[in-house]
């Protein structure tokens, strides 16, 4: 089974850390242009853990729709993910615009649409909906995938 999983607001707090650096420093208009913003990003709870339980079992990649409009976010988003998970990992970090275009079992995403989810032939797990706010809504209704 292949299972797409979304960076933003899905493994990492980007809300949260846009916040903070707007309180901390005002006249910084968009603090995601800053690279190091990118890497400085917190997991979201039980994300990594999560993660990994899943990688154990499944073909697991990162899919991530980049800010086209800021090349940080490219380099970001892999360092991130080598720094909270590991080297190898970062062999399945996929940046794309349009995640219609990619073919597997299961998406995992906090937008249903704007970059092709609504395109994605697998199922479409919306993390952050009623039905999984958190990694362990979404782990308990994977266990049964696991199990069998």
């Amino acid at each position: 089974m292949i299972i797409y999983i979304d960076m933003d607001e899905v493994l990492c707090d980007f809300k949260g850390t846009y916040r903070v650096l707007r309180k901390l420093v005002p006249s910084l208009e968009f603090p995601q242009q800053k690279a190091e913003f990118w890497t400085r990003l917190n997991p979201v709870e039980n994300a990594i853990d999560s993660v990994n339980i899943l990688r154990k079992k499944y073909d697991v990649y990162i899919l991530s729709s980049p800010s086209y409009m800021n090349p940080a976010s490219y380099s970001g988003k892999r360092i991130w993910i080598e720094e909270h998970f590991d080297l190898e990992f970062t062999k399945k970090l996929i940046l794309c615009r349009n995640k219609g275009l990619l073919r597997g079992d299961i998406l995992i995403d906090d937008y249903t649409k704007g970059n092709g989810q609504e395109n994605f032939e697998g199922r479409l797990i919306h993390f952050g909906g009623n039905n999984f706010s958190t990694w362990k809504e979404v782990i308990k209704e994977l266990i049964w995938y696991i199990i069998i």
